[in-house]
């Protein structure tokens, strides 16, 4: 046998064995063909949606097809294919989950993301409509108290802003705090179109008020609670501290489970 023969045997034995069913995928992304993105006007402005056979993978806010296919080639190193619009399923859940009327149907694809990104950007997606948490919350809640800044970053990175609230996260301290999806500006906007008064907050740190009681149940709660709202103004505690809320002979909403400012 020559060795042109040995070779085109080889090759043949190659044919006959089953690439990896992730491997299609992965040449889809490279070359950006496994990658569509279209535009879908929402309440919170023209959106640029960018999708995979996994799911979503990445949303900005009244960009130009242009600048958000630049971005996109620079975030995940292939730039994504126009089409003429979101599928209609796709649509339905964002405009859904913008409503604040849950995420079913919704994927996302976070791939390129690293684990503790991923976790965070998971965490966040725990937080409802209409309420806000620190920093710190969603560090205790991956078990990583001491990682707060990583938390911001990982937020700030967050490639799907909107569907995954980034913008519900907020400085311990009651300050809005920055948003990579427009600015504080943006933030307190998206924020007061779910509902949550962003000046009241920043009011109540102004003194010193980080969590809300009631003096009938002896719950505390952070100020956007659901049941803090309900709270009447003859009932309502104001704490500075988890630890003072606990001095005091109150206990900590297993809703949205206050945690301590002091690091572990």
């Amino acid at each position: 046998m020559t060795t042109d023969d040995t070779l085109l045997a080889a090759l043949a034995d190659l044919g006959a064995v089953p690439a990896p069913s992730s491997l299609l995928p992965r040449v889809l992304d490279a070359t950006g063909a496994g990658v569509s993105f279209a535009v879908l006007g929402s309440d919170v402005g023209e959106l640029r949606v960018a999708w995979t056979p996994q799911g979503i993978r990445a949303v900005m806010r009244d960009v130009s097809d242009g600048d958000f296919a630049a971005w996109y080639a620079r975030r995940f190193g292939a730039a994504p294919r126009r089409v003429s619009a979101v599928p209609a399923a796709m649509a339905e859940g964002i405009q859904r989950a913008l409503r604040g009327e849950g995420r079913s149907g919704l994927r996302f694809d976070l791939r390129g993301l690293t684990p503790f990104e991923q976790e965070v950007l998971h965490t966040a997606l725990r937080i409802p409509r209409g309420e806000v948490r620190p920093y710190n919350w969603i560090a205790r809640r991956i078990g990583r108290p001491l990682a707060v800044r990583a938390v911001g970053t990982a937020l700030a990175n967050n490639p799907i802003p909107f569907l995954i609230p980034c913008h519900r996260v907020v400085r311990a301290d009651g300050v809005i705090g920055n948003y990579g999806a427009g600015g504080p500006t943006a933030k307190r906007a998206i924020l007061g179109w779910e509902g949550v008064d962003a000046s009241q907050l920043e009011r109540l740190a102004r003194r010193g008020v980080r969590f809300l009681g009631s003096d009938t149940t002896r719950i505390f709660c952070y100020p956007t609670c659901r049941h803090a709202r309900r709270i009447t103004e003859p009932h309502r505690v104001g704490f500075g501290s988890v630890e003072a809320a606990h001095a005091a002979g109150y206990r900590a909403c297993k809703d949205c489970t206050p945690v301590s400012m002091v690091a572990a």
